[in-house]
């Protein structure tokens, strides 16, 4: 599988078939494998294009934290959508992937064709909101620097591969936690067409999906039934049917 040298840290990423591009981020924790449900489906007409984030998987796991962060993270996006030569894609992900997808498009608005995200919220405009998430994103980090890998407990983590505990915590202190509101800020000033999906069973998430759906303008809101966080896994058919129809209104 190919690599992208980014600054001397590598980012592991496969491309699946031909077509408009379609970049899928996974969430924290998990790896590109999360999508293996998905690749036969979307790569039928799309160029699919997975990867690992840093600090995940098949990724460098730098030592330096100050390499992880929001900022490198949607840097690592442009740069992977250059490496397959697609000036611009639907971009989408799940979780941390749907965060930073909305904010690759807050950056780079004219490479985003469409948006799909996936049981994800857009932060908080309260910093006592987002101070509670922080608190619990360096909990998790210190969890990992403790405990090492341990137990991968979601379906997302179970389909997953992590070489180093050291390069989850630095991700999760570094691009997990939150620093402002300017993705949510970023929401109603959305201009392509929009696909939210979560899982009915996803209860931390859905009060989200429904603001990002009623904040984007135009936004389609689909609930995948029996599905928790990771809808794309638990309901793979139901969750390929919703994309690959919002696809399909694509062209």
């Amino acid at each position: 599988m190919p690599e992208l040298n980014r600054d001397g840290v590598a980012i592991h990423y496969e491309v699946h078939g031909q077509g408009p591009t379609l970049l899928l981020s996974h969430g924290f924790s998990a790896t590109s494998q999360m999508w293996a449900g998905q690749i036969e489906a979307l790569s039928a007409e799309h160029q699919l294009v997975l990867w690992d984030m840093r600090g995940h998987g098949q990724s460098d796991y730098p030592d330096d934290p100050a390499a992880y962060s929001e900022a490198a993270t949607v840097a690592d996006m442009a740069a992977l959508l250059d490496a397959v030569g697609a000036e611009r894609a639907i971009v989408g992900g799940l979780s941390l992937g749907g965060y930073m997808s909305l904010a690759f498009h807050s950056d780079h608005p004219e490479r985003v064709e469409a948006l799909l995200i996936i049981d994800t919220g857009p932060g908080y405009r309260k910093d006592e909101a987002r101070e509670g998430w922080n608190r619990n994103a360096i909990a998790r980090a210190e969890r990992y620097e403790r405990d090492g890998l341990g137990p991968q407990t979601s379906p997302e983590q179970r389909a997953s591969r992590h070489r180093s505990a050291d390069g989850l915590a630095h991700a999760a202190r570094g691009m997990l936690t939150q620093r402002d509101a300017s993705v949510m800020e970023s929401l109603p000033g959305i201009a392509v067409p929009t696909l939210v999906v979560v899982g009915a069973d996803d209860t931390p998430f859905l009060a989200a999906s429904d603001y990002m759906a009623g904040k984007i303008p135009g936004a389609k809101k689909v609930v995948i039934p029996n599905a928790g966080h990771a809808a794309n896994i638990d309901q793979p058919e139901a969750f390929n049917a919703a994309v690959i129809g919002f696809l399909g209104e694509l062209s």
